[in-house]
């Protein structure tokens, strides 16, 4: 320990400013007004919506019919444009996403091979999957994409139209002022892509056992492509990443379907009376004052109908007030069930529709997954406004539309006993893209943010609220995305672009759009705001925009705005930039107050000489003769009395100094406060705050939370004080892992060993367990078990 007066202590920390000063600032804490858009009366510098904000809207009448034998759709509609902008203009731009499928789209001739060494690693070196060649090959053979039939305005006139790849130019025959209306008719008709075959988002599921099909049919119509203030016209082309960027409107569509097909839709349906059995009429009725999921069609009815394929069709009709797009699903295989859910501004039938192939999984998990979603997301935004919330179980693994999801995990059919069953991965892999894919209902299908250009702002934010939903299913739920230490390998690697890239150029879509900004909120909201500020905040944004289309710097701005604090820093470093967070501890210097006593320091000085360790020489001399020793004669004054005497002289000094101090400086004198200079550097670039962990000699712990305030003047290395009223032992900084610190290996002092272990194998290492199935394998040698049948 160093013994400092004041004077000595004001030096020692000059010191420590005036070294840093010498190298170059990088101020992490400057405002991010030079890179966002500047505020207007659209939009604010406070985040919310400005006094002149408008939105486009599109109205639309459909009417289509599925062809189960072809597979196609076939599809006439009346769309309705409303100008609430106020500029005027000359043409309207529509998404035909269906194109993608075309055999020269750009998602086809850009199409690239990964690099030969992660071909080797994923694939090996000269081995393709039977089911990668399959979808090469049939990639090349299917002729998908939409067949314009026609397109006319109101008085029956065609209209003049440019396709360009994804994205229709409608050229209007005249232009079309603030306040106006456009209206126009368009036929069309496309194939529906084999969705295991293929891929994509939508598509078909078949059935070889029953030979039966399941459609799930999204991107259907052509669609109004998105007009903003921000923006302009929204129409980046669709090459498959970036999703889709939508207009509000009403939908009334007639969906015709073979007779004994059920169809889960978008919206609420009209006529149940000419589409369901009085059965299934009584039990949905039922199910809405029910607390638990009702059977609408059972699986015995949902398998007479595989049995006998009708000829005959049905038309269901469905209204949707208020949404930004439409789906739906299809199939005779549907069973059924629902659930009502009523509390606070929310009226909700939460349904789920599955083949058997999903049970015993979905009939216990999905629709309870649904209520839960909406639950708890209700806390975090807003009020869920929509009179159904569906989840389907089909080809596709995730997707989500307004009301309606798709999502894919099955139980797996034992290759001996016949029997299904799941594993713990399977169990939660399904409750999770329930959540996930039921909450994107508010985010981006009411939040309405440009998906096109940011896949963040809706995946990003609705994984965060998917982690805290999951939080709130189970104790210990296998969450994997949500948690800072979860995203610790992706802050590592060098696969990285800023969270703030255009959804076509992510390298690692799941990590950079997901699990970075959902680790980032999680880290604001238990370690920078708090819950309290942030869930106020993050529940501001949420009602500013509803059924609006908020940007980037709407949600950056609203944050800070609401919380009343300035978090520039962390949208710079977490979203704009690609560094990481690694605080470490690089050395501790101790300082004891001098109490001035001569006494008390002078015994100081000299248990810290005897603390010294022995030198080499003098573990080599000991047991020397001495003349000393051999002639005590030659001993005096000296020999008796060491450097650490205390003399009359001390006593007079202290005496001296004593009386001339005020009784306060008396007091502080006496405290006996331990002073600690704790060096930090700043390695990963991202400026945090520190949670200190200090361990005292008595054993206590205790956490220091300091501000990421306190890399303002020297963001890459600092000197932080810690007083301590007993010696400090211990250092340890972010010691439960909360800021996704790359490197914790130099996160205390003193070092501490990182434990790992080595694991051995052979080459092929074993398949993934299934709890559910292993349970019930017969034993190759019951005898040699020691157990009975059936015991774990």
């Amino acid at each position: 320990m160093r013994i400092l007066s004041g004077s000595a202590a004001c030096l020692a920390f000059c010191f420590t400013v005036s070294a840093l000063a010498a190298e170059p600032f990088d101020d992490k804490f400057r405002q991010l007004e030079e890179v966002l858009p500047t505020p207007n009366t659209y939009r604010t510098a406070s985040g919310a919506p400005g006094h002149a904000y408008w939105q486009q809207r599109a109205d639309y009448t459909i009417r289509a019919t599925l062809d189960e034998a072809r597979r196609t759709i076939t599809g006439s509609g009346t769309v309705t444009y409303h100008n609430q902008s106020p500029d005027t203009l000359g043409y309207l731009w529509v998404q035909l996403d269906q194109n993608i499928y075309k055999p020269d789209s750009d998602a086809r001739r850009m199409a690239t091979a990964p690099s030969r060494q992660a071909w080797a690693k994923t694939m090996g070196e000269d081995t393709m999957k039977f089911e990668g060649l399959r979808g090469i090959l049939a990639r090349g053979d299917f002729q998908g994409g939409f067949n314009i039939r026609a397109l006319k305005g109101a008085d029956g006139q065609s209209l003049k139209h440019v396709i360009n790849r994804t994205m229709m130019r409608i050229d209007l025959p005249q232009p079309l002022k603030p306040g106006q209306d456009f209206v126009f008719q368009i036929e069309w008709d496309y194939r529906i892509n084999e969705q295991k075959v293929l891929g994509g988002r939508a598509g078909f599921e078949y059935f070889e056992e029953d030979k039966n099909a399941l459609f799930e049919v999204a991107q259907w119509f052509p669609r109004m492509a998105a007009y903003y203030d921000a923006a302009g016209w929204q129409h980046k082309q669709f090459l498959g990443s970036g999703e889709f960027t939508l207009e509000f409107g009403d939908y009334d569509v007639q969906l015709t379907v073979p007779a004994d097909h059920i169809v889960a839709s978008t919206g609420a349906l009209q006529n149940p009376q000419e589409v369901l059995t009085p059965a299934q009429r009584a039990r949905l009725e039922q199910a809405r004052g029910s607390d638990k999921p009702v059977i609408i069609v059972t699986q015995k009815e949902a398998e007479a109908a595989e049995k006998s394929v009708s000829r005959a069709q049905k038309t269901w009709h469905f209204k949707a007030a208020n949404v930004r797009d439409f789906a739906w699903a299809s199939s005779r295989k549907f069973i059924w069930d629902a659930q009502g859910y009523k509390k606070g501004g929310s009226d909700v039938m939460a349904m789920s529709y599955y083949p058997k192939e999903g049970n015993p999984l979905w009939e216990k998990y999905s629709t309870q997954a649904i209520v839960h979603t909406i639950e708890q997301y209700n806390k975090y935004s807003i009020d869920y406004p929509y009179p159904t919330a569906i989840s389907v179980n089909g080809p596709v693994g995730g997707m989500e539309y307004p009301m309606i999801s798709f999502n894919g995990p099955r139980p797996v059919k034992d290759k001996k006993t016949g029997e299904l069953t799941y594993s713990k991965r399977t169990k939660y892999g399904l409750i999770g893209v329930i959540i996930h894919e039921v909450g994107h209902n508010y985010y981006p299908m009411i939040i309405n943010s440009d998906e096109r250009q940011w896949t963040w702002m809706d995946e990003g934010l609705n994984t965060f609220v998917q982690y805290l939903a999951q939080q709130a299913w189970e104790e210990n739920y296998p969450a994997s995305r949500g948690e800072p230490r979860e995203i610790v390998d992706y802050m590592r690697s060098r696969d990285q672009v800023p969270i703030m890239t255009n959804s076509e150029s992510l390298l690692q879509f799941g990590n950079n759009a997901y699990a970075k900004p959902a680790a980032g909120l999680n880290i604001l909201r238990e370690t920078i705001l708090g819950r309290e500020l942030f869930d106020y905040a993050f529940k501001e944004y949420a009602q500013r925009w509803k059924f609006k289309r908020p940007t980037p710097a709407d949600f950056f701005r609203t944050m800070e705005d609401a919380s009343g604090t300035d978090l520039d820093w962390f949208w710079r470093g977490w979203f704009y930039t690609t560094d990481a967070v690694d605080i470490s501890i690089d050395g501790i210097s101790e300082y004891g107050v001098s109490s001035k006593n001569p006494e008390t320091e002078k015994a100081w000085k000299k248990s810290q000489k005897a603390a010294q360790p022995e030198s080499v020489t003098e573990r080599a001399n000991k047991g020397m003769a001495r003349r000393v020793d051999a002639h005590p004669e030659l001993r005096d004054f000296y020999n008796q009395h060491d450097d650490y005497t205390v003399t009359n002289k001390d006593r007079n000094a202290y005496a001296e100094a004593i009386a001339g101090l005020e009784p306060w400086e008396k007091e502080l004198l006496k405290q006996g406060k331990h002073l600690y200079l704790v060096d930090l550097s700043n390695l990963g670039g991202m400026v945090m705050p520190l949670i200190l962990e200090i361990e005292l000699k008595s054993g206590r712990k205790y956490i220091e939370r300091v501000p990421a305030e306190v890399w303002r003047y020297s963001p890459k290395r600092i000197t932080k004080v810690v007083i301590t009223d007993e010696p400090m032992v211990g250092l340890v900084q972010d010691p439960y892992w909360e800021t996704a610190d790359i490197d914790t290996s130099n996160n205390s002092w003193p070092r501490r060993i990182t434990p790992s272990r080595l694991e051995l194998f052979k080459s092929e290492k074993s398949p993934r367990e299934n709890l559910m199935r292993d349970f019930n394998t017969p034993l190759k040698n019951k005898g040699a078990a020691g157990g009975k049948d059936g015991e774990a």
